[in-house]
């Protein structure tokens, strides 16, 4: 500013000019003048930035404290007991399963291993190549090898009988599943997408409950709570009875749309300790049951012991 006024006046006062010896005074007072100009918004701009990268700052952090006050909120929110699914869902949660983790781990207590066995063998044939990828199946079933009520037959006097006719079906129903199991396994072994190890027990049971896990995190539960009387010509109640086989209808255990209650390990602490008893439950069904006859698969290790650390 002092140069702008003394060229300024230099321009003016002659005897200023004189004294200056300068004959261009009003260009370089201008030129001071823009330089002085220039400066203070260049310092304005500075100040402008320095507030907008704290107004930013700040935003940030509020955005972060919302977010973490959101996700405390949504796990005050999140449902504390199971939630209610069918069967028909279970193929969506093993799709997540084996989509997301190197190692799958699914078992399952049930009548012929059908909800499990079905909708697994159709995701199993669409995985992508990873020969990382390890898939664990236990599933264990009732030992239809010997003599059981239900399923079985219902008498002409309302009273339950042995169906060894039906039985034998059912044996054959879940040999079926098993044997295809483990042709798939070999088959995505040989083409790298992976190993799947499958195992089937049998105990001397009734089918009543539904037990299915996925890794330690989710368990499904229900029971088989309807029942088909139908006629079964072909079979030999007519015989174990003694009665005529007009007399005689099966007596099977339905479930495939029976509800089921889904406990994940994110519900809270009950749905923790509901998986954690179901899973006692089963590993110690599991632990006590024997191989399905003519089993001819690895058995599948304990989880947690699989071939990586």
């Amino acid at each position: 500013m002092a140069v702008f006024f003394v060229g300024l006046v230099a321009q003016f006062v002659k005897p200023v000019g004189d004294a200056l010896e300068g004959k261009a005074y009003l260009g370089g007072a201008l030129l001071s003048l823009v330089g002085y100009v220039l400066y203070a918004e260049v310092q304005k701009l500075n100040a402008a930035h320095e507030g907008q990268r704290g107004a930013t700052e700040g935003l940030h952090t509020e955005v972060q404290r919302l977010h973490s006050e959101v996700q405390r909120l949504s796990s005050m929110l999140r449902p504390q007991g199971g939630e209610s699914v069918t069967p028909r869902n279970l193929e969506g949660y093993f799709a997540d399963a084996l989509d997301g983790e190197d190692e799958t781990h699914i078992a399952a207590l049930g009548f012929t291993g059908e909800t499990v066995v079905v909708p697994l063998r159709l995701l199993l044939q669409g995985l992508a190549r990873d020969p990382r990828r390890l898939v664990r199946i236990r599933i264990l079933v009732p030992d239809f090898t010997r003599p059981i009520d239900v399923p079985g037959a219902l008498t002409g006097d309302g009273k339950a009988v042995d169906s060894p006719g039906f039985r034998q079906k059912l044996l054959d129903q879940v040999t079926e599943y098993r044997d295809s199991l483990e042709g798939l396994s070999d088959r995505l072994k040989d083409r790298d997408r992976g190993e799947v190890l499958v195992e089937f027990r049998v105990m001397h049971m009734s089918p009543s409950l539904k037990l299915y896990f996925i890794n330690d995190d989710q368990a499904f539960e229900g029971i088989y709570d309807k029942i088909e009387l139908r006629r079964d010509r072909n079979s030999s109640e007519a015989s174990a009875s003694g009665e005529g086989s007009d007399d005689v209808r099966l007596l099977d255990l339905i479930g495939h749309d029976s509800l089921l209650t889904r406990w994940h390990r994110d519900d809270g602490p009950q749905a923790r300790t509901m998986i954690q008893r179901r899973k006692e439950l089963f590993d110690t069904y599991w632990a006590a049951a024997r191989p399905l006859p003519g089993i001819t698969g690895r058995p599948v290790p304990p989880q947690g012991a699989g071939r990586r650390a």
